[in-house]
């Protein structure tokens, strides 16, 4: 039987981060910590945690830049922990990188769901052999490799941006309402506003039009939702 996955907890309340270690540690997951943004690089190359749990706020390095750095070199889910009045730290957080957030104070049954349902979607979870490779004009993406090119040129996408494209692309041509995106890429748990997928959006937009301010890719339906454009013939 697999171990079950380690979690990294960054967080600088002892207190805090102590009585969230164990209630996970009691939900059958593994758990390091670290008590600020430095250990947390240094406990994530030596642990490589299947999901980091990381406080925005943190000394000597702040949570905005170990979400950078860890997602230059991983594809890690990271659910960042923000406190209910720093709604511009978890947009920043989302645009570096972050899969998810979670203010503070929050239910554990809720941020447990919130890890399963990350766990999930990782790279190597629920891969399906006979996926195929998805090619709409110039942008291609590949579900087994976790590979996205546009112009031939690679394309680094967080999780949450690769689901988000994928489904896009699938149904390239067809008006995605905002809540069956919500529903498909974040699961019919989520409990978040939508304001994460408009970010995810944005970051798409910034990552694979050629004019992020007036897309022609990923476009809005107003009222609606969004819809990947398919080329005129």
């Amino acid at each position: 039987m697999a171990d079950p996955p380690t979690i990294l907890v960054v967080d600088d309340e002892q207190s805090y981060r102590d009585a969230l270690a164990v209630s996970l540690r009691r939900e059958g997951f593994l758990v390091q910590v670290a008590a600020d943004g430095l250990e947390a690089i240094d406990r994530f190359e030596t642990f490589r945690p299947a999901l980091v749990l990381l406080d925005v706020m943190l000394p000597r390095m702040s949570g905005i830049d170990v979400c950078r750095e860890l997602r230059a070199k991983s594809r890690v889910p990271i659910i960042m922990l923000t406190a209910r009045d720093a709604e511009i730290d978890t947009v920043v957080g989302l645009e570096v990188g972050a899969d998810d957030y979670v203010t503070k104070p929050f239910r554990l049954r809720e941020l447990v769901a919130r890890i399963r349902a990350a766990l999930r979607r990782a790279p190597g979870e629920e891969e399906d052999s006979n996926a195929e490779v998805v090619e709409v004009a110039d942008v291609r993406l590949d579900p087994i490799r976790h590979e996205v090119a546009v112009r031939g040129e690679p394309v680094q996408l967080a999780l949450k941006e690769f689901d988000l494209l994928e489904l896009l692309l699938v149904n390239a041509g067809r008006v995605l309402t905002r809540d069956t995106l919500m529903d498909r890429v974040w699961g019919p748990s989520y409990v978040g506003d939508t304001k994460t997928l408009d970010v995810h959006i944005k970051r798409l937009r910034a990552k694979i039009e050629e004019n992020p301010s007036a897309p022609t890719r990923i476009t809005t339906i107003r009222g609606l939702g969004y819809r990947y454009e398919k080329p005129k013939v």
